[in-house]
C-alpha cells in the first residue's frame, strides 16, 4: 500500500461523529464601508448552519466579537441596511489563533424596502472596487495550501489563467507573453522593491520570497488594463495587504522546514490600548546548518528576513501604521581546481552573489467626514546586488570577468483622497513622489575585446512623479463605469506620459456579466540601461541610452463571468495588447529588443523604435471550498511578437502559444477518535502544461572557431523549446488541539522527476551543443505549530 493510501485510509477510518465536545475558537474583525474604509456600527455578522444561533453586532468603531465558534470552516452572513449582504464562505478558524476578519460592504444603489437583495458570494472579485476586469482577489490560504504554492504569491500565481512560470527555479512569471519584468509590486497601496531573496536589479522575481504568509491579508493580483492608480508597469499587479495584529491576545507561530526556521510574534500592547504589533523572523536552513558547522557542500544559499506591521490608533487623529520587510541573501560556487574534473566551461568559475532589499514605511488614515477618506504613506527603500565572477585557466590562474555593484535607494510619499458623494458616483485622486537615488557601477568581459571593460558608472538621484484620478459610476445595480487618467514622469530625461484608463461592467442577470476594460500604461528602464558606457569612454553621463523613454502599451480586455452557482464559476477573457516605445539596437539593424529580457539590463544603445503585440483568451472553471473539495482549471491561447531594428515581425522569447493548469484539493476532516482524531488531511494536486519558451538556434561551427556560444541572429527566436509539462502534489496533516493548532506539510515539486529543457549552449570543451533543464524532484517538509 502506497503512502497516500495509507494516509487515505486511516483518515476515513478515523472520521464519524462528534460525541465529545467541539473545540472552539473566538473570532473577532471590523466591518467596513468598501469605498472609504469606514467603520459600520449596528451590522450583524451571524455564523451560518449552527444551532442555536451565533453571532454579533458591531460596536461604535464597527468591531465585533463572537466566541465558542467551533474549529474548522465556517461560513458568515454579514449585513446592514443600505449595503448588499455579504457571504464568507468555508473560512478557517482553527484553535491555535483567534480568526480576525476584515469584512468590507458595498453600499445599495436604492432603499432596502424597495428590493430583496440577495447576499453576494465573491470570492473572485478584486478588492478594489474600481478594478472590473483582468483581477481578482487571492487569499493567504491559498498561497499555504496550492501544491508548490510554499507560501508564495508569485509561484501561487501560475495557477491562473494567462500566468506561467519563467523558471523552475525561480518565482518569477510571464504575463500574457510579456517579459516578467512587466510586474509591479505594491504593499499597503505604494510601489515597493522587489520582495525576493536572489533577485537581481530590475527583476520582479527571484528565488524565495521575502514576504511571509504570517502577515498578508487578502490582496489583489491583476493582469491587464488595470485601473488608474497603478503605474509604472506593464504585464501585471501585485497589490499586496497587510494584515493587522490580534489586538486581544499574544499569538505565536513557529514553523521549521526545508526552506528555513520561521518565529511570528503577534499581541497587544496593552490591555486598554487597541493598538498591536505582528513581526516574522525567517533564517534559511542551509544557513543554520553551516553555521553550526555540517558540512553542506558547494554553492551555499544562505537567506534571512524580517518583516513586520504595527498599528497605532489613536482617538482624533486618525490611524497609523508602521510596516516593513528585509531580506539578506547570499550564493557562491567555487571553481574546481583539478581540470580533469572540469566538465564544462562552468567549472572553471569562481562566483559569489548577494542580493539585499527592504523597506519601511509609515501609513497614515484619515476620515475627514463621512464622506472623505485620506490615507497618506511614506516609505524609504533600497536594494543592493553584487557579484563577481572569476575564470580560471589551465595553471589555475584566476582572472576577473564580472565585477558589478548596484544600489538603488527610492523614498516614496504618496496621498491618496476618495471623496463617495452619494452611493452612485466616487471619485479617487491622489499624487505620488518618489526620490531615486543610485550607485551603479559594472565591469563585464567584452568577447571580441577579450578584455575587462567599463559598462556601467553612475552616481546620482533623479525624481518620479505621479498622478491620478479615477471616477466610480454606478448608475444601477446592474452597470458600472470606471474612468481615470494616470501621469507619470521622470525627472532623468523629462520623459512623460499620461494614461486614460477606462472600464465597464454589466451584470445582466444576477449570476452573468460582462465586462470592457482599457488601459495605456508605461513604465520605465531599468535604471542601469540608462548609464550604459561605450567601451573607452570616460564620460560618466554621456551615455547614448539616457534619453530613453517609456516603453508603452495599450490594453484592451473583454471578459464574461457566470457564476454557476454559490461555489462554481465559469470566467473567460480576450484581450490584445499593442506594444510601442520598445527599446532596440539604435546602431545596427538586428532582432534585440528588450521586452525579451528578464530584467530589461542590456549594454548596448538603445532607440524607443520597437513594437509588440499580444493577444489571446482565457478560459477558467473553479470550483471554490465546498463540501472539502476545490479546483481550478485555467486555460490560454495566445500569440506574443514584437519587431526589432531589422524591421521583421518574430516570436518573442516568451511565445509559448498555449498554457493549461489544473489545481485541485480535498481535504478529510477527522472525528474525535483514532490515530488522526480531531485533525484536518489535505490533498492536493496541480498539473502545468505549456509550450516551451523560443530560443535562437546555434552556429555550431562559427561557436567552435571562437569557443564560445554564437546564435544565428536572422533566426533569432525561432526555434521552440519542447513542451513543459510537472506535476506537483502536496500532502498536509493539521491537528487542533485545545490551546494550539500543528500542521505537517509535504510538498513534492516535480513529483514525476521530468526533465524539462530549459535551454541549449555551446561547450567549448567538447566543442558541441549541451542542453540544461529545470529543477528536479524536490521534497518541501515543513512542521508549523500556533498558539
Amino acid at each position: 500500500m502506497t503512502f497516500r493510501q495509507l494516509l487515505l485510509s486511516a483518515a476515513l477510518l478515523a472520521a464519524r461523529p462528534v460525541h465529545a465536545q467541539s473545540l472552539t475558537q473566538t473570532v473577532r474583525g471590523t466591518v467596513l464601508d468598501q469605498s472609504l474604509q469606514t467603520p459600520i456600527p449596528g451590522a450583524t455578522v451571524v455564523v451560518l448552519n449552527t444551532e442555536p444561533l451565533q453571532g454579533a453586532t458591531t460596536d461604535s468603531d464597527g468591531t465585533f466579537r463572537i466566541g465558542g465558534v467551533r474549529a474548522g470552516r465556517q461560513s458568515f452572513r454579514i449585513s446592514f441596511v443600505g449595503y448588499k449582504d455579504r457571504v464568507l464562505s468555508n473560512v478557517v478558524v482553527d484553535t491555535g489563533k483567534e480568526l480576525v476578519l476584515s469584512i468590507q460592504l458595498e453600499e445599495t444603489m436604492i432603499q432596502m424596502a424597495e428590493v430583496n437583495v440577495r447576499p453576494t458570494i465573491e470570492k473572485d472579485k478584486p478588492l478594489n472596487d474600481m478594478a472590473t476586469v483582468s483581477a481578482r482577489t487571492f487569499s493567504v490560504e491559498e498561497t499555504q495550501k496550492f501544491a508548490a504554492a510554499v507560501n508564495d504569491p508569485g509561484r501561487m500565481a501560475t495557477a491562473f489563467a494567462g500566468v506561467v512560470g519563467a523558471d523552475d527555479g525561480g518565482n518569477q512569471i510571464v504575463i500574457r507573453g510579456n517579459s516578467p519584468n512587466g510586474l509591479l509590486w505594491r504593499m499597503e497601496g505604494v510601489e515597493i522593491p522587489n520582495p525576493n531573496h536572489f533577485s537581481g536589479l530590475g527583476t520582479a522575481g527571484g528565488g524565495i520570497s521575502i514576504l511571509s504568509a504570517q502577515l498578508l491579508a487578502n490582496s489583489d493580483f491583476m493582469t491587464g488594463a488595470f485601473p488608474a492608480e497603478y503605474g509604472n508597469a506593464l504585464s501585471g499587479v501585485f497589490d499586496l495587504r497587510l494584515r493587522k495584529g490580534n489586538n486581544a491576545k499574544a499569538e505565536h507561530t513557529i514553523q521549521a522546514g526545508v526552506l528555513g526556521l520561521d518565529v511570528s510574534s503577534e499581541g497587544p500592547f496593552s490591555k486598554h490600548y487597541k493598538g498591536s504589533y505582528l513581526f516574522n523572523y525567517r533564517y534559511s536552513t542551509l544557513g543554520i546548518l553551516s553555521k553550526i558547522g555540517v558540512p553542506v557542500g558547494s554553492g551555499l544559499q544562505v537567506f534571512q528576513d524580517l518583516s513586520f506591521n504595527v498599528y497605532l490608533p489613536t482617538n482624533k487623529l486618525g490611524n497609523f501604521t508602521v510596516f516593513g520587510f528585509g531580506g539578506l541573501s547570499s550564493d557562491g560556487i567555487a571553481a574546481k581546481k583539478d581540470s580533469s574534473a572540469w566538465e564544462s566551461d562552468f567549472d572553471r568559475y569562481t562566483d559569489k552573489f548577494i542580493s539585499n532589499t527592504g523597506a519601511a514605511g509609515v501609513t497614515h488614515s484619515l476620515n475627514l467626514n463621512r464622506r472623505a477618506f485620506l490615507r497618506t504613506v511614506v516609505l524609504a527603500s533600497g536594494f543592493r546586488q553584487g557579484y563577481r565572477s572569476e575564470y580560471f585557466d589551465e595553471q589555475y590562474r584566476a582572472s576577473e570577468r564580472t565585477n558589478e555593484s548596484f544600489t538603488v535607494q527610492k523614498r516614496i510619499i504618496s496621498s491618496t483622497l476618495t471623496y463617495k458623494f452619494n452611493p452612485k458616483h466616487t471619485l479617487r485622486a491622489g499624487l505620488i513622489g518618489a526620490q531615486l537615488s543610485y550607485d551603479l557601477n559594472r565591469k563585464g568581459w567584452d568577447e571580441d575585446l577579450d578584455r575587462q571593460v567599463q559598462q556601467v558608472r553612475t552616481n546620482n538621484q533623479t525624481y518620479t512623479l505621479q498622478s491620478f484620478a479615477q471616477w466610480n459610476y454606478r448608475p444601477t445595480e446592474q452597470l458600472t463605469f470606471n474612468a481615470g487618467l494616470h501621469y507619470l514622469g521622470l525627472s532623468l530625461n523629462n520623459a512623460q506620459a499620461l494614461e486614460p484608463r477606462g472600464s465597464v461592467r454589466w451584470a445582466f442577470t444576477p449570476k452573468q456579466s460582462l465586462s470592457l476594460g482599457y488601459g495605456l500604461h508605461s513604465q520605465m528602464q531599468n535604471i542601469a540601461t540608462y548609464f550604459v558606457q561605450i567601451p573607452g569612454s570616460t564620460d560618466l553621463e554621456g551615455s547614448p541610452n539616457q534619453n530613453l523613454k517609456f516603453t508603452k502599451s495599450h490594453h484592451l480586455v473583454l471578459g464574461y463571468d457566470w457564476l454557476l452557482n454559490d461555489h462554481l464559476r465559469v470566467k473567460a477573457e480576450t484581450y490584445y495588447q499593442s506594444l510601442f516605445n520598445i527599446p532596440i539596437s539604435a546602431d545596427k539593424r538586428d532582432a534585440f529588443a528588450l521586452v525579451n529580457s528578464f530584467d530589461g539590463l542590456v549594454f548596448d544603445p538603445l532607440t524607443n523604435r520597437g513594437r509588440g503585440r499580444n493577444y489571446g483568451a482565457e478560459l477558467t472553471l473553479e470550483q471554490f471550498m465546498h463540501n472539502g473539495l476545490y479546483f481550478l482549471w485555467s486555460s490560454s491561447v495566445y500569440e506574443s511578437k514584437y519587431k526589432g531594428s531589422d524591421n521583421i515581425w518574430r516570436d518573442t522569447r516568451f511565445n509559448g502559444n498555449f498554457a493549461t493548469s489544473f489545481l485541485a484539493g480535498k481535504e478529510i476532516t477527522t472525528g474525535e477518535t483514532g490515530l488522526f482524531r480531531r485533525s484536518i488531511i489535505g490533498l492536493n494536486l496541480k498539473l502545468s502544461y505549456y509550450g516551451g519558451y523560443r530560443t535562437t538556434p546555434i552556429d555550431v561551427a562559427a561557436s567552435q572557431e571562437k569557443g564560445e556560444t554564437v546564435y544565428i541572429d536572422r533566426l533569432t527566436f525561432s526555434e521552440q523549446l519542447p513542451d513543459y509539462f510537472r506535476t506537483d502534489v502536496r500532502f498536509s496533516w493539521k491537528k487542533n488541539r485545545p490551546q494550539s493548532t500543528r500542521t505537517w506539510s509535504l510538498d513534492i515539486q516535480n513529483v514525476s522527476n521530468r526533465q524539462n529543457v530549459y535551454g541549449r549552449y555551446f561547450d567549448a570543451k567538447s566543442g558541441s551543443v549541451k542542453t540544461f533543464y529545470g529543477v528536479p524532484l524536490i521534497p518541501v517538509l515543513s512542521y508549523r505549530v500556533a498558539w
